[in-house]
């Protein structure tokens, strides 16, 4: 239902005036960032300076990192707020484009590695039919600015918008200015959600996990929502081999 807080078992709650929830990892970092998490564009707050991305970060890699930390930093710079906008399920899905995905993380566990980022808010997008088939302009006027009242967009140097795919030089023609982050790269591979989920059905975990920046575990990045999860090590553990049922 729109505007009630994400919940799992792995992370505390605490419901403010607003409706929201305030989430907790509940883990040995000891850093004390607290997240807020909602569903939908119902019984939003009013946001300080806002400051957003967006898109599906699967595995929250290091070619997320790039967005993030502009994120963060530049929502620091303002005194404001930063805002993840991610989707549920995954656009694929709803699309029917689904055939072979193996997801990276969970939404709770994407959601936990936002958090030890340091991210303050995510806003979970039900994607329906319904919501891919708005415009680029749609969504800009009628949710970034209209509801969250957005001062500034953070995007990758190829993202577009909306079913129609437009650029971010139309996105400020409607007012909202853009920070694009270039491309990401390590050690010359190109960084992206696919080309990982081609190195852990490839069984190649530890270039995987060079490309993600933190460790997997038989493809669950050990440690997010909270979980205490061995490190991924040794050679049954790279060699392992994937099954139908597994958890990406």
């Amino acid at each position: 239902m729109n505007g009630e807080p994400t919940r799992d078992s792995n992370l505390q709650e605490r419901t403010s005036q607003h409706g929201e929830a305030r989430t907790s990892l509940r883990d040995k970092t000891g850093e004390g960032h607290r997240i807020r998490v909602f569903r939908g564009f119902d019984a939003l707050p009013q946001f300080r300076h806002p400051v957003a991305t967006i898109g599906s970060f699967d595995g929250v890699h290091l070619g997320h990192r790039a967005l993030l930390d502009c994120l963060t930093a530049e929502a620091r710079a303002r005194g404001g707020e930063s805002i993840v906008l991610t989707f549920d399920p995954h656009p694929r899905i709803t699309l029917g484009r689904s055939e072979g995905l193996h997801l990276l993380t969970s939404l709770d566990e994407k959601i936990g590695l936002l958090e030890r980022i340091g991210v303050d808010n995510v806003v979970v997008i039900p994607f329906d039919k319904a919501f891919s088939t708005l415009s680029g302009r749609e969504f800009v006027e009628r949710y970034l600015l209209g509801r969250l009242g957005i001062e500034v967009l953070v995007a990758g140097y190829d993202h577009r918008f909306g079913h129609d795919r437009i650029a971010c030089d139309e996105i400020e023609k409607l007012g909202l200015p853009v920070i694009r982050v270039d491309e990401r790269q390590v050690g010359g591979a190109h960084v992206s959600s696919t080309t990982i989920r081609r190195l852990v059905e490839a069984g190649d975990y530890a270039e995987a996990e060079r490309l993600l920046g933190h460790t997997l575990r038989y493809g669950i990045p050990a440690g997010s929502s909270g979980q205490e999860v061995e490190p991924a090590s040794g050679e049954s553990a790279r060699k392992r081999p994937l099954k139908d049922n597994d958890k990406f």
